[in-house]
């Protein structure tokens, strides 16, 4: 669905791949999230946003579903964790955090629209 970047210093991680391959990036939302556009057809689009301070840098796959609660109850049974339980958005979409079995964090999503 798409990627997420969590950074330390979101506004200089989203300037340097702007400058670097030509992605726009947008932070015009209630949560301050940088919406990364590729200006590519191809692929996924997605997001740079700010890292807690005990957070180091990493990136993050989002995984569209039908229905969030029950996505995280089938990880669940299949062995991952829960990091952020599912949630409501300001905008509508619903979406919860999760590791995998070996520790790798993920998360899926519900579109409001």
């Amino acid at each position: 669905m798409q990627f997420q970047m969590i950074s330390k210093n979101p506004d200089e991680t989203a300037r340097f791949y702007c400058e670097l391959i030509g992605w726009t990036a947008d932070a015009n939302n209630a949560l301050g999230y940088r919406e990364i556009r590729t200006g590519s057809a191809e692929g996924i689009q997605g997001g740079i946003w700010p890292a807690p301070p005990q957070s180091p840098n990493f990136v993050q796959l989002f995984m569209a579903v039908d229905d969030v609660k029950s996505a995280v109850q089938k990880a669940e049974s299949l062995g991952a964790g829960v990091l952020i339980p599912p949630a409501s958005l300001p905008a509508g979409d619903e979406m919860a955090v999760l590791h995998d079995p070996q520790g790798m964090s993920f998360a899926v999503w519900r579109r409001s629209s």
